[in-house]
């Protein structure tokens, strides 16, 4: 088949739309969550939702979203309050709370393996690294992304000047009367709903690319916040669709494919930063 032939497939298609709105999503985060030192916060938030997911899958619930959700964003309100205190203090529940997490999960799938499922090491890699879960996509599971995308878009926009605010100077905003708990708040969850979301996108241990790499390759040869944000999330959507589409026709792991298309535009963009110093 070839790449026009894809394209007219509608699982592709929906791959294509809910995989652009999760990459814009995470880009948009992403730049956020660098400047404020919180980049690994997506490595502990993605490991959190695997433990949930292990849990529904053990209890045998049919919408496992009941349980990863608010789990996902418990953690992030507590992760991020954490970090807020002091910068070690947040480091350290980052990796405690992601290397727990891992490992109840997959203990839990173990110890009471899921009612039909005889290759529980195989649906640990998918869930880790990504698979082909972007290209079976149900219209619920479409329907579910687009809407919560779009709420995450309207988020970022409206509230852009307290974001900018709360990330470069949050006692400086807080000291103008800006509510910075409320938004710490809002801006968590946000980033739970994001990492939820991406995990069928490239999997849990591959999130942190998703989010971080866009960011620091506009930071390579932009300055201003704005156009950063701009210029991440145009490399993260093209970044999407040709991870997509590559693994699409030459049948590679769909996350894997993503993120090495990031790393390349990293390093491209690198050498460009070079260039225009």
């Amino acid at each position: 088949m070839t790449l026009a032939d894809y394209l007219q497939l509608t699982f592709v298609q929906n791959a294509l739309l809910v995989g652009v709105l999760i990459s814009l999503c995470s880009s948009l985060l992403g730049v956020t969550l660098v400047l404020r030192r919180f980049s690994f916060i997506g490595d502990g938030l993605s490991h959190v939702a695997f433990g949930a997911m292990a849990v529904a899958a053990v209890a045998g619930m049919t919408n496992d979203m009941l349980i990863v959700m608010p789990i996902t964003i418990l953690c992030a309100v507590l992760l991020l309050r954490s970090g807020q205190r002091a910068k070690v203090k947040g480091d350290a529940s980052v990796a405690m709370i992601s290397v727990a997490a891992l490992a109840v999960g997959y203990l839990l799938m173990n110890l009471w393996p899921p009612s039909g499922k005889s290759n529980i090491s195989g649906d640990v890699c998918t869930t880790l690294f990504g698979g082909t879960s972007i290209l079976t996509l149900s219209e619920t599971e479409v329907l579910a992304s687009i809407v919560l995308s779009i709420v995450v878009m309207i988020f970022f926009v409206v509230f852009y000047h307290k974001i900018f605010a709360i990330t470069f100077d949050e006692n400086f905003a807080a000291a103008t009367g800006t509510n910075t708990k409320l938004y710490n708040l809002l801006l968590a969850i946000i980033i739970a709903v994001v990492i939820v979301l991406a995990m069928d996108l490239v999997g849990s241990l591959l999130i942190s690319a998703l989010v971080v790499f866009p960011a620091l390759s506009a930071m390579r040869v932009l300055k201003s916040f704005r156009s950063v944000t701009i210029c991440a999330a145009c490399i993260s959507v093209g970044c999407t669709v040709i991870g997509i589409l590559a693994s699409a026709v030459f049948s590679t792991p769909v996350g894997s494919t993503i993120v090495v298309a990031d790393l390349a535009v990293f390093g491209l963009s690198s050498f460009l930063g070079l260039i225009l110093r």
